[in-house]
């Protein structure tokens, strides 16, 4: 993990970007952390990031889990 103040960030972000695809860059707004750059490689990476952080999604495979714990699961094979 990498940090970097917002000045920095701002003036160089190109940079940043290809920094971010290897590791996570902090960014620090008076020695605070305020944010995280994540860089991505492709639009999959995009879809799967957003998806792994839509709670709606979230919630429909924690209740389908819980669905086929219960057995009332439905076998594809």
């Amino acid at each position: 993990m990498r940090k970097a103040t917002l000045a920095k960030v701002k003036d160089d972000l190109s940079r940043y970007l290809i920094l971010a695809e290897k590791d996570e860059v902090i960014i620090t707004k008076h020695g605070k952390p305020a944010g995280v750059l994540i860089g991505l490689k492709d639009e999959d990476e995009w879809f799967e990031y957003k998806l792994i952080h839509d709670p709606k999604f979230l919630n429909r495979a924690t209740k389908a889990r819980e669905d086929i714990v219960k057995g009332k699961g439905i076998l594809l094979s």
